[in-house]
C-alpha cells in the first residue's frame, strides 16, 4: 500500500517579509481571483420606468440566456445589488430617487445606461427629462438602442464584466479608506 505524501503548509509572510515583498505575487493573484469572481457573480437592480423593460425582461428567455454571465438573479433592494441597471427614461423629479437608489448599493457597485433615454435622454428630450443618468451617477457602460436589441444588452454586460476584471480589488496600502 502506497504511503501518502505530506506536502509542506504554505506559511503567511512574517511583517518582515511581507515589508521586503511588497505588493508581490500573492496580492495580485488573490486580487485577480477575485475579479474573476465577481466578473461572473453580477447583482442586477432594474431600475425600470418605461418601454426598455419590456426588452430587459427577454433577456432571461433561453434564446440570450443572461445566466450564463452570471446575472441572471435581479435584486428588489438596491443593499443586495451590485449592478444598477437603469432602463429607460429618468424624469427630473425621479433623479433624487435614482441617487438615493444609487447611495444605497454596497461597494463595489457599478451602473449600466439601457438605451437612448438612460444614456441621452432619447426622442423625450424636453423640458422635465434628465438628459442622461450620467448626470446624477457615474455611468461605467452605456447600452445604446431604443429599446436595445438584447444582444446589445449582453455586449455592455461583457464590456462590464471586463472591465470588473481588469479593476484593482484592493486599495494600495498607505491608501485612505472611502
Amino acid at each position: 500500500m502506497a504511503k501518502p505524501i505530506s506536502l509542506p503548509r504554505p506559511r503567511l509572510a512574517t511583517s518582515g517579509e511581507e515589508a521586503l515583498l511588497g505588493d508581490a505575487v500573492v496580492v495580485t493573484r488573490l486580487d485577480r481571483a477575485i475579479g474573476w469572481a465577481r466578473k461572473y457573480s453580477i447583482f442586477p437592480y432594474p431600475f425600470a420606468t418605461a418601454c426598455c423593460a419590456m426588452e430587459y425582461m427577454s433577456l432571461s428567455m433561453s434564446a440570450y440566456d443572461i445566466d450564463r454571465f452570471g446575472a441572471l438573479l435581479p435584486r428588489f433592494t438596491p443593499r443586495q445589488a451590485d449592478l444598477l441597471m437603469v432602463i429607460g427614461t429618468v424624469t427630473m423629479r425621479q433623479a433624487p430617487i435614482l441617487r438615493r437608489v444609487y447611495e444605497q448599493m454596497a461597494e463595489p457597485k457599478w451602473v449600466m445606461a439601457f438605451g437612448a433615454c438612460a444614456s441621452t435622454g432619447g426622442f423625450y428630450d424636453n423640458y422635465t427629462t434628465l438628459p442622461g443618468i450620467d448626470l446624477v451617477v457615474p455611468v461605467d457602460v452605456y447600452v445604446p438602442g431604443c429599446p436595445p436589441r438584447p444582444e446589445a444588452v449582453l455586449d455592455g454586460l461583457m464590456a462590464l464584466q471586463r472591465k470588473i476584471q481588469r479593476e484593482k480589488q484592493f486599495p494600495p496600502r498607505g491608501a485612505a479608506a472611502r
